[in-house]
């Protein structure tokens, strides 16, 4: 019997807590409390942004930011961005003034992000661009809260089919579909 007759007739199973974890309708209520607890999060930090005129108003605090994160205090041991490509990405956006637009982006997104958490509405979505941003913003040098909620994010996405099952995902799943696999909506009758 050769190596791939093998491997059409044996599949390997998944490890049963785990696909319990992402599959089981029963674990919706686990992603929901995560779910409303990184949203919340993230509402309060967006709320935090919206409100406060450095940030909406020509975006000084993202300039400071970045351009602490830029610059070697000091010269420590090792400095906040670590890899010379995103220092010239950051450097770039600081040169070109793209801080004044891209603060607001990441005001509003942090927003989003958080509504679209709490009310369960394309959390496999809602969750990676969550965990995008926490991923830049480590990427910055600043670690804080960052590598926690970046875990939050992953484990929603890979629960992408129950983590809104207790939410609008429920019935818009349904409707709109994915974008491997339309929903009702976009279905040829």
């Amino acid at each position: 019997m050769t190596t791939q007759t093998m491997s059409k007739e044996y599949q390997l199973a998944d490890i049963p807590i785990v696909q319990s974890l992402f599959t089981s309708k029963a674990m919706s209520w686990l992603w929901l409390v995560i779910r409303l607890y990184l949203g919340y999060q993230w509402i309060e930090s967006g709320w935090g942004k919206i409100t406060n005129p450095a940030w909406m108003q020509g975006g000084e605090a993202l300039k400071g930011f970045w351009a602490r994160a830029i610059i070697i205090p000091e010269a420590p041991a090792r400095p906040l961005i670590a890899f010379d490509w995103y220092r010239n990405f950051i450097q770039f956006m600081l040169d070109s003034g793209n801080y004044v637009w891209f603060a607001k982006l990441v005001a509003v997104g942090e927003l989003l992000v958080g509504a679209a958490l709490i009310l369960g509405i394309f959390i496999w979505l809602s969750a990676f661009i969550g965990g995008f941003m926490n991923w830049n913003f480590m990427m910055a040098g600043s670690a804080s809260v960052n590598p926690v909620f970046l875990i939050l994010s992953f484990l929603l996405v890979l629960a992408w089919k129950t983590a809104g099952w207790i939410g609008l995902d429920r019935w818009l799943l349904v409707q709109v579909g994915t974008p491997w696999q339309p929903g009702l909506l976009f279905q040829r009758k």
